[in-house]
């Protein structure tokens, strides 16, 4: 109710200045509840209200000072306060500190939680300065863009290039060091592709030799890109230069290998990276994974949850006991999925064991157990250390095995919250791999409590997509509703300087069931994917196609995305 009263106080405002009639302010707040993202910026993107209109209305109303921020010096704003899950969640930018005095811009002048939150954060008292909204987006992804001063690679030269870190690389031996000095130029070469794959916002690196060609591609949301072809003969430098930074032993060609890299960047921001390599009959090739931490502190708001999804989920985190899994293939977000839910649930008075392999995604406060098979460490022996280390909430990486299973079921059934994950393509054929593993019906029924079936789509480039007429006999093919048809408004990919090929970053595509008295019967009957599939759409739980589809219809991706990751 908090949240409308606030609404209805801009509404009001801008009715009275003849902004938004007022004839239709039901209808805008009908179309309101369906979204999630911010009210004003609901206004301006969806209703196409003037960003400026808005903001010169809403200052007059409530008083506060405007400033336009198109021209806005992004050094003045202070690092300290630079807090990029903050300014996402709240859509408010602190912009300079004067004295004791933090200055916020944001376009929502009856957004005062946030200034409460930032002054919490930041130890300075804040005070609310207004702006446009389509600025305050500029704004906010030119200076998070710019964050670190150490990613802006076109500003380094070849010898701050060579000199960044690696750290905690102090045990290499004397030939190795020389070694690279004599190969400088690869230091830099190679310092510089991981700076901008960080940069170009890369999941993946991948260094692959050929007979006759060495190439680089970078996974940018979800897709794999070329980005270079070094010269083939460097190809075992190259690789050798990885292994070093890695801290895996050079000399040794012949098996995969597995290791880590924490590059700092500057004296205040690291990154992490997974590297695997992999004997080819060309060489190693090796592939690197970017483990970036603040992907859990984004907030479940962030994730692409549908309202009710996202009750479901927070619902079933409160509760005291019970088993959430979290399915999809591998690179469909399960772990961010599952480690926003423990950041949640990361208070004081909750102890939280995680059992993983590997560690992706490092918190503080959660107990977290690399699992090394070969020194007898597995999911089975971590979950049982575990029970006996008197825990509140347990996250098990993946349940692979019967033994796994059944232990993660007693920690649920016994008073403990239990995440895990498996690998299955929908939610409905994650009962069945349960049963095919051979736990018993009535512990699945009894010891499940939600399920998350996802998937990961680009998102369309607000500043280039474009309208797609598609004819209604299409649609209805393609899975959309007789009664969505007539507000049907699909975007395009187009592709400009600010995104690749019309998209940039990803969203999460959901399909959320929650185990009901009905389900939990059928799964106790013996029945299979395919009825407990029907039974959940009788109780109106999207499937991932139908979310996908919602996610173009409310234009954040194309129907080609939806398409190419939701087809069976």
């Amino acid at each position: 109710m908090k949240g409308s009263h606030k609404q209805s106080s801009l509404l009001s405002a801008l009715s009275r200045h003849d902004v938004v009639p007022a004839n239709i302010i039901d209808q805008i707040n009908t179309d309101f509840s369906k979204q999630r993202k911010p009210f004003i910026r609901f206004l301006i993107e969806d209703k196409q209200y003037d960003s400026q209109i808005i903001a010169n209305v809403l200052s007059k109303t409530f008083g506060y000072p405007i400033i336009d921020l198109s021209q806005f010096d992004t050094n003045l704003v202070p690092e300290e306060s630079r807090n990029e899950s903050l300014i996402r969640k709240h859509n408010a930018l602190p912009i300079f500190l004067r004295g004791k005095m933090l200055y916020v811009a944001m376009s929502d002048p009856t957004n005062l939680d946030a200034l409460q939150e930032i002054q919490f954060n930041t130890g300075y008292a804040t005070e609310l300065i207004l702006t446009d909204e389509n600025s305050l987006q500029t704004c906010i992804e030119k200076i998070l863009e710019e964050d670190s001063d150490s990613l802006d690679i076109s500003d380094m030269d070849s010898e701050e290039l060579s000199n960044l870190e690696v750290e905690e690389e102090h045990d290499h031996d004397d030939n190795v060091v020389s070694n690279e000095k004599e190969d400088a130029p690869i230091v830099t070469y190679i310092n510089k592709i991981l700076l901008d794959a960080i940069k170009k916002g890369a999941s993946d690196l991948h260094f692959e030799p050929y007979e006759k060609a060495y190439r680089i591609r970078f996974r940018i949301d979800g897709i794999l890109t070329e980005i270079s072809r070094p010269p083939i003969r460097l190809a075992s430098k190259m690789a050798a230069r990885l292994k070093v930074m890695s801290k895996l032993d050079i000399a040794e060609r012949r098996i995969p290998q597995d290791g880590r890299i924490k590059l700092a960047l500057s004296k205040k921001k690291s990154i992490d990276f997974r590297v695997s390599t992999l004997p080819t009959m060309w060489g190693e090739k090796v592939v690197m994974r970017i483990l970036d931490s603040s992907s859990a502190m984004l907030g479940i708001e962030m994730l692409g949850y549908e309202p009710d999804q996202k009750k479901i989920y927070t619902d079933a985190l409160d509760q005291p006991q019970g088993m959430i899994l979290v399915t999809g293939p591998t690179g469909s977000g399960k772990t961010v999925s599952l480690y926003t839910g423990l950041n949640i649930l990361n208070t004081p008075e909750r102890n939280i064991s995680t059992a993983e392999d590997p560690v992706e995604i490092n918190l503080e406060g959660i107990n977290q157990v690399q699992i090394n098979v070969k020194a007898g460490l597995t999911f089975p022996s971590a979950l049982r250390s575990f029970l006996r280390q008197d825990p509140d909430i347990v996250m098990v990486g993946e349940i692979r095995d019967l033994e796994t299973a059944e232990i993660a079921i007693k920690a649920a059934q016994t008073g403990h919250l239990v995440l895990s994950t498996l690998h299955t393509n929908s939610a409905a054929e994650t009962l069945s791999r349960l049963l095919n593993m051979g736990v018993p019906a009535y512990n699945v029924a009894s010891s499940v409590s939600i399920i998350i079936a996802q998937r990961l789509a680009r998102r369309l480039c607000m500043q280039c997509k474009e309208p797609e007429s598609i004819p209604d006999h299409e649609l209805l093919e393609q899975g959309f509703l007789q009664e969505q048809l007539a507000d049907v408004k699909l975007y395009k990919a187009v592709g400009c300087d600010h995104c690749s090929g019309g998209y940039k970053g990803r969203v999460g595509i959901y399909e959320v069931i929650q185990i009901t008295d009905k389900i939990s019967t059928i799964i106790m009957e013996g029945g299979n994917s395919l009825e407990v599939a029907d039974q959940c759409q009788k109780e109106g739980f999207n499937n991932l196609r139908q979310s996908g589809l919602l996610k173009a219809l409310q234009g954040v991706t194309s129907l080609e995305e939806v398409n190419r990751v939701t087809s069976s």
